[in-house]
């Protein structure tokens, strides 16, 4: 399933110091569940997708060009 990429910035780590890093460009995959509940589904450190309090978080728009940029980079 495709989904258009979406990327916040890390603004404060409350709680998950060891699994996010503040000022840091995080990857978010859709999850309206979720967000209803006041959450973001981030891929964080480990790799894997957890949920984390929306507030932790600033959306960026970022150029789609920038966006395959990052999400190709191994």
């Amino acid at each position: 399933m495709s989904h258009t990429r979406r990327f916040v910035v890390c603004i404060r780590n409350d709680g998950y110091p060891a699994a996010l890093e503040t000022r840091k460009l995080y990857e978010t995959l859709p999850d309206l569940e979720a967000e209803k509940h006041g959450q973001l589904r981030v891929i964080d450190e480990s790799g894997e997708d957890y949920l984390y309090p929306e507030e932790l978080f600033v959306p960026l728009r970022l150029p789609k060009s920038v966006r395959d940029a990052l999400v190709n980079v191994a």
